[in-house]
């Protein structure tokens, strides 16, 4: 059942979802879901320092915005990958949810602006996300100190990247303490029990995440591919420790909670976090429901005792 706080939110959208993503462009897509993250957002959180910049990779440059809150303990630098079902999403989409995350933990963000489809189809996204993790590793000192860990982190999408990313770089030894995969995307065969529940009327409607699947995939038809479906890993042992934050009324619910036990049998340390009532994207909807800010606090002080464990 919806949080009371927000049912009144759901059903407006229920009553008018507007049209399908196959019925506009890219451009009126994006534009659409920055004007829903400008909606929902909230009063953004204070930073001592908010800084734009770049990363260059030589034959590409990632947009970057580094966070730095006022009580920061340098223990964590967390590299953030935003959601928009690898279509939409910005820096400025996620604002709001790394100032909280970044205040609440005490710890500094990185958010990377990674390579959107169709212009940029799989496996770009991947590639700019496993590329910046390395990069941030080569340049730590002008991110953080000596003694800080390395969290990587992602919503919907970006968890989904996120997650393949971190199984890609594990013998890479870029020491990532944590990754934080909040209602991660698991592929585009979505054919479970939430999805059947929560598919259509409840902020992520199921036949648009399959047609922005398919701009994301371009060419590329293998959905047995683990890069496209983690869930089909065969062995995830290496893989960092995971926080993975799953939404009670969100389709891809039951895809979150079947990764996290492939990581557990794989040996993998996982915290498995589900927040009752809520529906896809919640945590960028501090502005509507203030309940969202909670769960954020919540998944900061779990955070805390990851970095806490990889330090010992």
């Amino acid at each position: 059942m919806v949080h009371p706080a927000l049912e009144p939110y759901v059903r407006a959208v229920q009553a008018n979802p507007g049209p399908r993503a196959s019925q506009v462009s890219t451009a009126e897509r994006r534009a659409a879901y920055r004007e829903r993250a400008e909606a929902v957002r909230g009063v953004p959180e204070p930073m001592y320092a908010v800084v734009d910049g770049a990363i260059d990779l030589g034959d590409r440059v990632l947009a970057t915005r580094f966070y730095q809150p006022f009580e920061d303990e340098d223990k964590a630098l967390v590299v953030f990958f935003h959601g928009g079902s690898f279509v939409a999403g910005d820096l400025d989409t996620h604002d709001s949810l790394c100032r909280r995350l970044s205040a609440d933990t005490r710890m500094r963000f990185l958010a990377v602006d990674y390579r959107l489809a169709p212009e940029h189809p799989f496996p770009a996204a991947i590639d700019d996300v496993v590329d910046a993790l390395q990069y941030v590793k080569r340049h730590w000192a002008d991110f953080a100190g000596p003694e800080a860990e390395l969290i990587a982190m992602g919503d919907s999408a970006g968890a989904s990247i996120v997650a393949v990313a971190t199984v890609l770089t594990r013998k890479d030894e870029l020491g990532i303490a944590a990754q934080v995969l909040i209602y991660p995307t698991l592929g585009p065969e979505v054919v479970t029990d939430s999805a059947h529940t929560y598919g259509v009327g409840y902020m992520l409607d199921l036949d648009d995440l399959r047609y922005d699947y398919a701009q994301y995939l371009g060419d590329w038809s293998d959905h047995t591919d683990p890069r496209v479906s983690p869930l089909m890993f065969d062995d995830l042992s290496g893989a960092p420790p995971a926080i993975v934050l799953v939404a009670e009324c969100d389709p891809l619910r039951d895809e979150g909670v079947a990764y996290a036990g492939l990581l557990e049998h794989f040996q993998v340390p996982v915290t498995l976090l589900e927040a009752e009532g809520m529906p896809h994207g919640f945590l960028r909807m501090g502005g509507v429901v203030p309940e969202a800010l909670e769960i954020v606090d919540d998944l900061a002080q779990h955070m805390h005792r990851f970095v806490e464990n990889a330090s010992l």
